[in-house]
């Protein structure tokens, strides 16, 4: 069974979210993409008081001058879309408040008719913590326990009736429901948060940084599943930030997903061999355009799947 391919949408600064967004969805979905997705930023320090991911020195990317929310973008690709799951990698959950974020998600998964995929994370800018958190940095593991646990109650038979830190539901009806029970997959990069995923995630969102780490990451994960006990499978997507160059790239120090079309499916086919049930591509940061992204888009599809990814 061929591997899922997905497709992220433009967000960035450099795209019109009215007209892109819903163009390159429309695309995507046309070429045979099986899913398109989005990520959060909230906003760009300037001057930044940490460097991305944390890491000291490590520039932000001027695109993340003006990322569009990730459920706005969504909606607009599900209005135009009809086959397409619609994921979220990720959405930063302490960002949100519990009952708001699974309400939206849940009307959103209602409107599309199934389609919405809650990918999940506690993120690491201390700037968007100041910003937008109800509770501090610190606490973001429990925010994001408080998170799952609520959409669950809300997503699920009625009366919902839930005691938490920052949710706290008598008992109400609360609608929509999601056409269907939502996927929660986590990213789970230590052994807490891996725990985390095993015991109350439906899946797994790592990032392509190597086949080899990403292979042993994952025998790790299904040992640890198999050891707690876990008998329902874990869904499995890969998010991968291709640089394309049209010229390709060369050098022995090379990383995973650089290069020209060729490099980037040899990638994906190394990855694709790990056994993951789906991969998909952000190419949105290393093409000027949302027609550049759409040709590049067309042309690694293709040649994906003639190399039988």
């Amino acid at each position: 069974m061929a591997t899922r391919l997905g497709l992220t949408l433009p967000q960035m600064k450099q795209y019109d979210l009215g007209r892109d967004v819903t163009d390159v969805a429309r695309a995507a979905e046309a070429i045979g993409y099986d899913s398109l997705w989005v990520f959060e930023r909230a906003l760009f320090p300037d001057p930044p008081t940490q460097g991305l991911y944390g890491i000291e020195g490590l520039a932000w990317p001027d695109g993340y001058r003006g990322v569009a929310d990730p459920l706005v973008t969504l909606t607009l690709a599900a209005a135009v879309t009809e086959r397409a799951a619609l994921g979220t990698s990720v959405l930063v959950a302490p960002l949100h408040g519990p009952f708001q974020l699974a309400k939206a998600l849940a009307s959103l998964d209602a409107a599309s008719g199934g389609r919405v995929v809650a990918g999940l994370g506690t993120g690491w800018s201390l700037d968007e913590y100041a910003a937008a958190s109800a509770r501090p940095f610190e606490e973001r593991g429990q925010v994001l326990d408080e998170v799952i646990a609520v959409c669950r109650a809300v997503w699920g038979p009625d009366p919902v009736v839930y005691d938490g830190t920052l949710t706290n539901i008598a008992s109400a009806v609360v609608g929509p429901k999601p056409a269907r029970p939502i996927p929660i997959l986590l990213a789970a990069n230590t052994g807490k948060a891996r725990r985390r995923l095993v015991d109350h995630a439906d899946g797994w969102m790592p990032i392509g940084m190597g086949v080899e780490q990403l292979a042993a990451q994952w025998r790790q994960l299904q040992d640890l599943a198999a050891e707690r006990g876990r008998t329902e499978p874990l869904r499995t997507v890969l998010r991968t930030n291709p640089r394309y160059t049209a010229k390709g790239y060369e050098g022995a120090d090379r990383q995973p997903f650089q290069g020209g079309v060729e490099q980037i499916v040899a990638d994906l086919v190394a990855h694709a061999e790990v056994g993951l049930d789906e991969i998909f591509l952000d190419l949105q940061s290393s093409v000027r355009d949302a027609q550049e992204l759409k040709d590049v888009a067309a042309e690694v599809y293709e040649a994906a799947r003639a190399a039988g990814v």
